[in-house]
């Protein structure tokens, strides 16, 4: 029902819907449904960037280890997400 349902309901788009999703369960410090969630956003459009602007501004609002958390999971999520040659590249920049 979730996903079927309320995801796809015309009021929201669903990059809203996940900004909103990834924005709660950081606040309400529900890691393990984040990481699929952060996969998800990306999915649906929203960049790393935003993702980092909204985790940031939470931290504000949520808690600074409420953000970090995001943070780290999104991290994680990149890092997954990477291509074996971005990985390469990245691992002899340093």
């Amino acid at each position: 029902m979730l996903f079927g349902d309320v995801w796809a309901r015309p009021g929201l788009s669903p990059k809203d819907r996940s900004l909103i999703t990834v924005a709660t369960l950081t606040a309400l410090y529900r890691t393990g449904q984040l990481p699929s969630h952060l996969r998800l956003a990306l999915s649906n459009g929203l960049s790393p960037d935003e993702l980092v602007e909204a985790i940031t501004h939470l931290a504000f609002y949520a808690g600074w280890p409420n953000a970090m958390t995001a943070a780290t999971a999104l991290k994680e999520v990149l890092a997954e997400q990477a291509t074996p040659a971005e990985t390469t590249t990245t691992a002899h920049a340093g």
